[in-house]
């Protein structure tokens, strides 16, 4: 007889499998990909290494599911920023502005869990997620790209080019900060008025970079 799990007991098995994804998300904001292990995932989770093990083959197994959770509550959260960035101010532009600086601003929060996701040596399967949140960033980014132009608010310009020179240089620029911990968040009003001239757009809206009024500067005081 084909042993059958019943839904209470599938049950009981994905709430475990969700508390070790937790722990381990905890772990790795707190110090970095370098310094988790199995085991110190386990006693967070209050179980065996035995346990772990059970539900992931390995660390970068484990991790790669970290990184895959982590990375889409990012790139949501960055969507997010500029559909509301959109709504309330009525421009493609200020969407893109937003969405970069909330990108940014939830990095200064978090350092050494950004710089997890963003630079630090991982295992080879790990660094496939993490390529996957970057063209993730890229593709949400040219979209309003594209709005934008049609909307004739920036020059014709290949968006998915412009998107991933901005989400490089974005990340180009924290990484530093982010691996000492010490990250600035002055630094937002450069990252806006670097996204802005990416566009080709003006700096009307922005003329040191950053203007309170402005979406960015919203974010930046919620």
């Amino acid at each position: 007889m084909v042993y059958r799990r019943t839904p209470a007991v599938q049950q009981r098995l994905d709430d475990l499998r969700s508390r070790l994804v937790d722990a381990a998300i905890a772990q790795v904001a707190e110090y970095g990909y370098a310094g988790c292990s199995i085991s110190a995932v386990a006693a967070a989770a209050g179980v065996g290494t035995g346990t772990v093990y059970r539900h992931f083959a390995n660390k970068g197994e484990l991790f790669t599911e970290v990184f895959r959770i982590v990375c889409t509550h990012e790139v949501d959260a960055m969507a997010d920023a500029g559909a509301r960035a959109r709504d309330r101010d009525g421009r493609w532009v200020e969407a893109v502005t937003a969405s970069v600086c909330t990108f940014a601003e939830r990095a200064l929060r978090a350092p050494t869990l950004a710089y997890a996701l963003l630079a630090e040596p991982v295992d080879p399967q790990v660094d496939t997620e993490r390529l996957r949140f970057r063209e993730a960033f890229r593709d949400a980014i040219a979209i309003a790209i594209d709005a934008a132009i049609d909307a004739d608010e920036i020059p014709p310009q290949d968006s998915a080019f412009t998107a991933a020179c901005i989400v490089g240089a974005i990340g180009e620029s924290l990484v530093l900060p982010l691996a000492r911990g010490a990250a600035d968040p002055s630094v937002i009003p450069s990252i806006t008025t670097f996204t802005l001239r990416s566009l080709g757009s003006s700096d009307a809206h922005h003329p040191r970079g950053l203007q309170s009024g402005s979406a960015a500067a919203g974010l930046r005081c919620g």
